[in-house]
């Protein structure tokens, strides 16, 4: 908490100082150019994640096949040198497709329950994701590189925490932790990850296609957490209008 705590005191003592413009200036133009290629490859990405989700609500294909498809393709991926760009890219596609699949019941849940939740779940990410990558992009470089390893002990502690919950039954309160902490720990991630990748490309590192798959990752597992969050309060808010009637 006090890595965190730092992160934003540092962050509303620069204020858009010239410090901070000067830091983003540091970034060279072929880092720029990296970037721009990054974050439309992850738009493409979030795009075909939507399909997936789609294709879900018409046909039902979400669950297990594609969940286990999701990640046979990402390693897949990860296997490919480089220089096979195209099929990198085709694959990060696929992958992305079948991670909107598999979270296609959440989705339409949502729908039933309450489609202006979906929008504001997605604004709502998209927001911290523009507001942290943009953080991480103006901040010192190496600055939260730090960061790595307390979120790994976070991520550690989700898993741990998931077992849990399923021997003990799903006990509420594991659940609100587990939601809670896991979106504290992958925006986290969001600001770890946009600085790693200015750092690795400032040292030659231009795989913008891994690099995007990393971001496509952490902007998935906020955006789900968002959304049960809303889906919760949206749930309850109900509950509470049908008590007040009855």
């Amino acid at each position: 908490m006090d890595a965190f705590s730092s992160f934003f005191d540092s962050q509303s003592r620069s204020n858009w100082s010239y410090d901070t413009l000067k830091n983003f200036l540091q970034i060279s133009p072929i880092v720029q150019t990296h970037l721009k290629r990054v974050y439309l490859t992850l738009c493409c990405a979030l795009i075909a994640s939507a399909f997936g989700a789609y294709l879900h609500v018409l046909w039902n294909i979400g669950g297990y096949l594609t969940t286990f498809a999701c990640f046979g393709t990402i390693r897949w991926l990860l296997y490919i040198p480089p220089f096979e760009e195209r099929k990198r890219v085709s694959l990060l596609m696929m992958s992305a497709l079948f991670e909107g699949a598999s979270i296609g019941p959440l989705i339409d849940v949502a729908i039933q329950i309450d489609p202006s939740v979906l929008i504001a779940a997605f604004v709502g990410t998209a927001l911290a994701f523009a507001c942290f990558s943009g953080a991480a992009m103006l901040a010192r470089r190496r600055e939260y590189l730090y960061l790595g390893g307390l979120l790994s002990s976070g991520l550690s502690m989700l898993l741990w925490l998931h077992f849990a919950s399923s021997i003990f039954g799903g006990a509420t309160a594991l659940l609100t932790i587990e939601i809670y902490l896991g979106l504290l720990v992958f925006v986290g991630y969001m600001v770890v990850d946009t600085q790693d990748i200015i750092e690795k490309a400032h040292l030659g590192d231009l795989d913008y296609v891994k690099h995007a798959l990393s971001l496509f990752t952490d902007f998935v597992a906020v955006f789900i957490r968002i959304l049960i969050i809303m889906l919760k309060n949206s749930a309850e808010k109900s509950e509470k209008k049908k008590k007040r009637r009855g």
